[in-house]
């Protein structure tokens, strides 16, 4: 039996930076209740906030409920009495921060796919990660999705990347963004450290994402011998969870509720 769902965020719960819509916020609600849940990302905490924890109910129910940003260099955990608890971050040093940024730039303009309209940063600093978005942090979706479909461009800057930092992970994630870490830190590490830290045996876990392709910054959870659900957008999620729910919901509180 599964005791831990695993899911990514951007392309599996919500849409690229916007929050999970109520139809989401319900079934992951419900799915608090039969199982420990954790949401892995390349996004930072606040991220997390905006996207997932502003729209589910703050009760005792979030104990079953474990964020890690930045591909797991981050853990929170929910504690009733005080909120939530930060348990370690780890962090880029400033020299590390520089010689990213400095490649991010290189590879960019050498592969020639500088945008010719930006909404934000470009470059965002997550302390244990430091993340890439072609059309900025603020690009409206519908100009995301249509930047690099396939993938092509950002895999030409990854390629890239990988020769100028080899000492450096670099996976492609969300629409537009290529997110870099320390060697070594990917979403294999969040199951490393899930496994770890909450004791539960990676045969217990489940994984779902839309990335889960070799390249893809959701694959690195499936090589880590985690079984995974490669899902197409949020609604293909909610379906699946659906399921999960059925299969472990004994007393079938929530279908009932429908």
């Amino acid at each position: 039996m599964k005791k831990l769902i695993v899911f990514d965020l951007d392309g599996t719960l919500a849409e690229s930076k916007s929050a999970i819509d109520m139809e989401m916020a319900k079934v992951l609600y419900a799915l608090l209740n039969v199982a420990k849940v954790a949401i892995i990302s390349g996004g930072d905490w606040p991220q997390f906030e905006k996207q997932v924890l502003a729209h589910l109910l703050h009760n005792s129910k979030l104990k079953n409920l474990i964020i890690l940003p930045t591909c797991g260099t981050k853990f929170y955990s929910y504690k009733s009495k005080t909120g939530w608890k930060k348990l370690y971050s780890e962090d880029f040093t400033d020299g590390e921060k520089r010689k990213i940024t400095e490649s991010l730039t290189k590879a960019v303009d050498e592969a020639g796919f500088t945008a010719k309209k930006i909404w934000g940063e470009q470059i965002e600093d997550r302390g244990s990660q430091i993340t890439y978005s072609a059309l900025g942090q603020e690009a409206p979706l519908t100009a995301k999705k249509e930047w690099d479909p396939g993938f092509a461009k950002r895999k030409k800057i990854q390629a890239r990347l990988k020769e100028l930092i080899p000492g450096f992970a670099v996976n492609l994630g969300g629409t537009t963004s290529v997110d870099i870490t320390k060697p070594g830190i990917d979403k294999a590490y969040g199951i490393k450290k899930l496994k770890s830290v909450l004791g539960i045996q990676k045969r217990e876990m489940l994984f779902i994402g839309d990335a889960i392709f070799p390249g893809g910054n959701d694959y690195p959870a499936k090589e880590a011998g985690v079984a995974s659900i490669c899902i197409k957008d949020p609604n293909e999620t909610k379906r699946v969870v659906e399921g999960i729910i059925a299969c472990l919901d004994v007393k079938g509180k929530y279908f009932k509720g429908l």
